[in-house]
């Protein structure tokens, strides 16, 4: 059968025609879409044969076995030409002037669909999902395996097509598709610090010494009590041995001369702290042993030497009681 000088098979439409980019005749805005521009003979073919609307296209390039698909914008070509967008000669692997067979097709619609940026600066945009839906707006349906072009702020961003629900050809007019993103192409994941490693036997070493050195670092408890009537404190010597031993000769025997020289009075006073040691007690203890306490303390005074050191419970006492 033929129409206008082409032959055309059977219920179908399919021809083949020399492709052009849209930059040869002045039409930019095919860039922004995956539309072509046909001659005028294939409207009258679609036409006669009924087709169902939106009309969907297959392109075949044979000698690269590359397939794509388009929609249609409007039939003002010259005869025997096609108008194709720059970005879609390349998936197809197209030159200029090379030929292309073009066929009709019925696409379902898409469901889903994962898309992949080819470098990172796509997701450096304030808001990728409103211009990729603004984008997408131009395009009728989308294959798999092909790489569209998203112009935005005068730089173009190209993103792959890496699967379509539920055919490899989907139709994406007047459809609710969900839509995935996969790391860039130029994606790359932060290196983690690596820590040199150690020998285990040069490890084992290194945490035994570190051991060692912390050992002799921190003692609890290692000072020394003194009690407030001036005698030595029984759990000196058996808690820290060592700081007894370190006393020097001359302190013990200055605090034997202490204990020796002090008056016989204050066994009164001691006799009341020996009730409960710690405790100040008041009561009759204390004025009962008034008179011996003041006659020792003027028959024995202690060495001038030790007048400025501490003499405990060693000053008068007086009664309430007259």
């Amino acid at each position: 059968m033929f129409y206008g000088g082409y032959a055309y098979h059977g219920s179908t439409f399919e021809q083949t025609y020399r492709c052009y980019p849209a930059s040869f005749f002045d039409k930019p805005h095919l860039e922004g879409g995956d539309k072509v521009i046909m001659p005028p003979s294939a409207l009258d073919r679609l036409a006669s044969l009924h087709i169902e609307y939106p009309m969907l296209f297959e392109l075949h390039n044979d000698a690269t076995q590359r397939i794509s698909h388009c929609g249609v914008l409007e039939f003002v070509a010259e005869e025997g030409m096609i108008i194709m967008p720059y970005w879609m000669m390349q998936n197809m692997l197209l030159q200029e002037g090379d030929t292309v067979r073009v066929k009709n097709a019925t696409l379902p619609k898409g469901t889903y669909v994962k898309l992949q940026p080819h470098t990172t600066d796509f997701l450096d945009i304030s808001n990728p999902k409103a211009i990729l839906e603004k984008t997408l707006r131009n395009f009728s349906c989308l294959t798999t395996g092909d790489s569209i072009m998203v112009a935005y702020n005068n730089k173009q961003y190209y993103i792959d097509i890496v699967e379509t629900k539920p055919a490899s050809a989907v139709s994406i007019i007047e459809t609710d598709c969900e839509v995935d993103f996969a790391p860039p192409l130029d994606y790359k994941e932060p290196e983690k610090p690596q820590q040199p490693t150690i020998p285990t036997s040069k490890a084992a070493a290194e945490v035994g010494d570190t051991v060692v050195e912390d050992e002799p670092k921190f003692k609890p408890f290692t000072g020394s009590g003194k009690r407030l009537d001036g005698r030595a404190s029984k759990l000196q010597a058996s808690e820290v041995p060592s700081t007894a031993h370190s006393v020097p000769l001359d302190s013990n025997k200055r605090a034997n001369q202490q204990t020796s020289s002090a008056p016989a009075t204050t066994s009164g006073a001691s006799n009341s702290t020996r009730q409960k040691t710690g405790k100040l007690v008041f009561g009759s203890s204390a004025s009962n042993n008034k008179e011996p306490q003041k006659a020792p303390a003027k028959e024995e005074e202690p060495p001038k030497k030790d007048e400025l050191k501490f003499q405990a419970f060693s000053g008068k006492s007086y009664s309430l009681k007259r």
